[in-house]
């Protein structure tokens, strides 16, 4: 038998869910609650916090518990990786007209707030292994941040390795100022004359760790997926290995694979 809060907690819910309370919508308070369905004010506030773990609703400190707006979904399709090869050797101009995040939300440039740190590491024994370098090489360890103006949180964490001798031949690829890119990566590797030839991604599902779940601002119980990225030149060399971790309750992922005909 379902406990009280959980038997307030599937109410609220279910008018949520069928819009019978929109997004931005207040709930009634936490005492005009516990009258409603005749129960105490803590196990409305249980149920409340119920809620606020899912995702549905936010408490507000001082204003009250609101229907949570969605957050702004995010498909990423494998196909995106042609489109940004076709991109690569476009003018600036035509590449700094969008991106690959606007390619995957369906919002403006201007809707995004975006944030770019670059730093020098040595390849550690799992990154060495992964990017085919000896362990200690000299890496450029990117990090990448970005959300819509009207959220907190990022749509993802980027982590991103490149060799650095094989990228220092344009200074530009060192210097973090340079970020946001026009063309992202593919432009990149392409003024140091390196052709991605193919793309190799791994997804698995996991708890997020402490900080992802913060960061992400992810609802108790949401997983991530961890993407690894690889992307191999013509001459089969790893030229970047990209770590992603995307929130599991707006991202969708979508491959579509092309079949050859009999």
């Amino acid at each position: 038998m379902p406990k009280a809060y959980e038997v307030i907690a599937d109410d609220l819910r279910r008018s949520i869910r069928e819009g019978k309370r929109k997004p931005g919508d207040k709930l009634p308070s936490e005492t005009d609650l516990a009258s409603h369905y005749k129960r105490s004010v803590p196990t409305v506030q249980s149920a409340l916090r119920v809620l606020n773990e899912e995702g549905l609703i936010d408490k507000q400190h001082g204003r009250g518990n609101f229907v949570r707006r969605p957050r702004t979904m995010a498909r990423r399709s494998n196909l995106r990786h042609q489109w940004e090869k076709g991109r690569a050797r476009e003018s600036v101009e035509e590449r700094a007209q969008t991106g690959a995040t606007e390619h995957d939300t369906g919002l403006e440039l201007d809707d995004l707030v975006f944030y770019a740190s670059y730093r020098e590491i040595k390849a550690d024994k799992d990154i060495a292994a992964a990017m085919g370098v000896p362990e200690g090489t000299a890496l450029v360890e990117r990090t990448y941040r970005t959300r819509y103006a009207a959220e907190t949180a990022p749509f993802n964490l980027v982590t991103s390795y490149l060799v650095r001798d094989m990228v220092a031949g344009n200074p530009d690829l060192l210097d973090e100022t340079k970020e946001p890119w026009p063309g992202g990566s593919q432009n990149q590797l392409y003024t140091v004359g390196v052709e991605v030839d193919r793309i190799e991604e791994r997804v698995t599902a996991r708890p997020p760790t402490p900080e992802e779940a913060e960061e992400l601002e992810l609802p108790r119980g949401t997983s991530v997926l961890a993407l690894r990225k690889t992307s191999y030149d013509v001459n089969d060399r790893v030229v970047d290995l990209s770590d992603i971790i995307l929130p599991g309750d707006r991202t969708e992922l979508l491959f579509t694979t092309s079949l050859e005909r009999w």
